[in-house]
């Protein structure tokens, strides 16, 4: 009797629990019974990792079966012509050789100042006076005896050509009017050296002695002038570049202060070699039209030195090298379909630009070249090819 109560209460026990797993979603949920909700979310969680290591197996399954499923996924690209343009890339400063500082040609006292900064002048503009120490009085006396020998030069040469006098006293006036003029030149040159002038025209862009000071000859600065309208970049090129850098060639100039950028020429190329860094200068000309363009800002060079009208590029990440230190890639033949073969084809290779580089031999146009999974395929291995949709 015993085992009959037992056995009844188990079955009993059976049929609730069957029912309260038979129980859906929304009845539960209806139930607002928060023990019987949270069992049943313990249920699906169950059933769902029991789902997924079901799933998981049959996809080992079906990998191990499916030959398919073992050729490598790649991608491809044709190999195509294009136009290559190569450029060496360098830094330099801009420079002008009209960027002067003026130095007094005589000693004295700066008595005037015509200029200020930032004034525009033109060449042999008086731009200060210097006190000549009374070299102005002395040229004018020297200037009336010079005079006086002209005059008597000229009396005593009329004489001579009438056959009056004598030969001695002509020569001797002669040598004394000339003699006199050489003497007011040269007195007339030093009091010049006390005008300082503009040497080009351009504009003072600093005054650096003021009025009243007291100057020397190289050793004073008195102004610097700039001219913007004749500026140019002097960089130096590595000497592997000699035969391809040369005057004439096409210069792409960037200006990171001012966010500009410029097409300029080599007006010259250097011909000497620096042996200490095996480099060689060019110049190249800037327009500055605006007058933005300073002396001493930095530019970034990019020189075309090699073009190549028919260049097949491809990316540097695809190119592999064997053990004799040949470059290769992969192409893919006897394609049908998305199924393909690999194949292992040998290149050279020229000028790197950016991340691709020139292939010089091995690859034509229209080859079909591996770029995702070149890394991974082998030579004559069978491979599956992805269409990437753009």
């Amino acid at each position: 009797m015993k085992q009959i109560i037992i056995i009844s209460f188990l079955a009993l026990f059976i049929l609730s629990c069957g029912s309260e797993k038979n129980t859906s979603t929304e009845d539960v949920i209806a139930s607002n019974d928060l023990e019987q909700i949270r069992n049943k979310k313990t249920e699906l969680d169950a059933q769902q990792q029991e789902l997924e290591t079901q799933l998981k197996q049959l996809s080992l399954k079906i990998k191990e079966l499916d030959p398919l499923e073992k050729i490598p996924l790649i991608t491809t690209f044709p190999a195509k012509e294009s136009e290559f343009i190569h450029y060496v890339e360098l830094q330099g400063n801009v420079d002008t050789k009209k960027n002067l500082v003026i130095y007094p040609e005589y000693s004295g006292i700066m008595t005037k100042v015509f200029v200020t900064e930032g004034q525009k002048v033109t060449k042999g503009q008086t731009l200060a006076k210097i006190d000549d120490g009374g070299l102005s009085q002395q040229v004018a006396q020297l200037q009336i005896q010079s005079d006086l020998a002209k005059t008597t030069f000229e009396r005593q040469k009329r004489l001579w050509n009438q056959n009056i006098g004598s030969e001695i006293q002509y020569l001797q006036a002669k040598s004394t009017y000339e003699s006199q003029q050489k003497a007011v030149n040269q007195l007339q040159q030093q009091v010049a050296r006390t005008i300082v002038r503009a040497p080009f025209t351009g504009t003072i862009d600093d005054v650096i002695t003021e009025q009243g000071s007291v100057v020397a000859p190289g050793q004073t600065e008195l102004f610097r002038i700039v001219n913007l309208d004749d500026m140019y970049i002097e960089t130096d090129v590595p000497e592997s570049y000699i035969t391809t850098v040369s005057e004439g060639k096409t210069v792409q100039v960037d200006f990171p202060v001012l966010g500009t950028t410029m097409e300029a020429t080599i007006r010259q190329a250097g011909n000497f070699i620096n042996p200490a860094n095996r480099t060689f200068k060019v110049e190249v000309a800037i327009p500055n039209k605006d007058k933005n363009i300073k002396p001493n800002l930095t530019a970034k060079l990019r020189i075309n030195d090699y073009t190549n009208e028919k260049a097949i590029l491809i990316p540097l990440s695809i190119i592999s090298e064997n053990a004799n230190g040949e470059q290769y890639v992969y192409t893919i033949t006897n394609k049908t379909d998305s199924i393909a073969t690999a194949k292992r084809t040998i290149i050279t290779t020229g000028k790197t630009q950016g991340d691709d580089i020139e292939v010089l031999t091995g690859l034509k146009s229209n080859d079909e070249i591996i770029q995702e999974g070149a890394r991974s395929v082998k030579d004559g291995q069978e491979v599956k090819i992805l269409v990437v949709e753009e």
